[in-house]
């Protein structure tokens, strides 16, 4: 399984991606409260917002289709707001015929739903130039140097680093599945077709398990016996400098100026 499938890392030179990781985490963190903080139809702040993490992406030559087409996988999640098109009350723009039901469509429901969904879509761009500008292990270390606590940071690392274990685990047993049954698989009809291959997944699902389970014991004792202690160390000193202070004073004070004029 190649790093790619899961590790979107976009290898460049620029200031966003010499910034300490601490300061991007922090610096993302804060951009999403404050963009969940906005009022609703504040359209020039959203504006101003995502030309904020339009202008990091720049500076980071990260390509603008890159943060679209990625983001665009929190919409359908975020569709999950559309009943407040309906449950909110106000000024009504339509009604809608639901069977024996009628609902109908408001002016602050609808307000209030295109809100959400471009707050979703900002904040999710905002976490994918996180991630494309720093390195998952520079991320987990600096997730260590911010006091998370270190079982959630071990659960993390091993995570990251074992997925691709799993998954060319799971590709050995797609593979074998097919060298052993490609015959039996063309013979079958479409009926029981269906039925057999919910049957040998539920089986390789259960063979992936116990597989995995038995390869994190391995793995755990062979990390005892070379004297892991629970914490993770690196050869990144992660120290922060006078650009790292400068970087993340100037983005918290443009975010909070942002949040004063737009509650005034």
């Amino acid at each position: 399984m190649h790093i790619n499938s899961f590790d979107h890392y976009q290898t460049h030179e620029s200031v966003i991606h010499r910034l300490d990781a601490r300061v991007k985490i922090i610096l993302t963190i804060i951009l999403i409260i404050s963009n969940a903080l906005l009022p609703d139809g504040a359209w020039t702040a959203f504006m101003l917002t995502w030309g904020l993490v339009l202008g990091a992406s720049l500076l980071a030559k990260i390509q603008f289709l890159f943060l679209a087409t990625r983001s665009l996988v929190v919409m359908p999640f975020a569709l999950a707001a559309i009943t407040v098109i309906f449950s909110i009350p106000g000024h009504a723009l339509g009604t809608i015929q639901l069977g024996n039901w009628q609902v109908v469509v408001t002016e602050p429901g609808l307000l209030r739903f295109a809100s959400i969904m471009i707050r979703s879509w900002v904040s999710v761009q905002m976490a994918i130039l996180l991630t494309a500008t720093t390195t998952t292990p520079d991320l987990i270390h600096a997730m260590r140097h911010l006091r998370v606590p270190d079982i959630l940071v071990a659960t993390i690392s091993f995570m990251y680093r074992y997925l691709f274990v799993l998954s060319d685990e799971a590709l050995r047993l797609l593979r074998a599945r097919e060298a052993r049954s490609a015959a039996l698989d063309n013979q079958r009809k479409h009926h029981t077709k269906l039925r057999w291959r919910i049957k040998v997944a539920g089986n390789m699902a259960g063979q992936l398990f116990i597989r995995s389970y038995e390869r994190s014991e391995r793995v755990y004792n062979a990390m005892l016996a070379r004297g892991y202690q629970g914490t993770l160390q690196t050869l990144n000193p992660h120290e922060m400098k006078t650009k790292d202070w400068m970087m993340g004073s100037i983005v918290i004070l443009a975010l909070v100026l942002l949040q004063i004029i737009t509650h005034r």
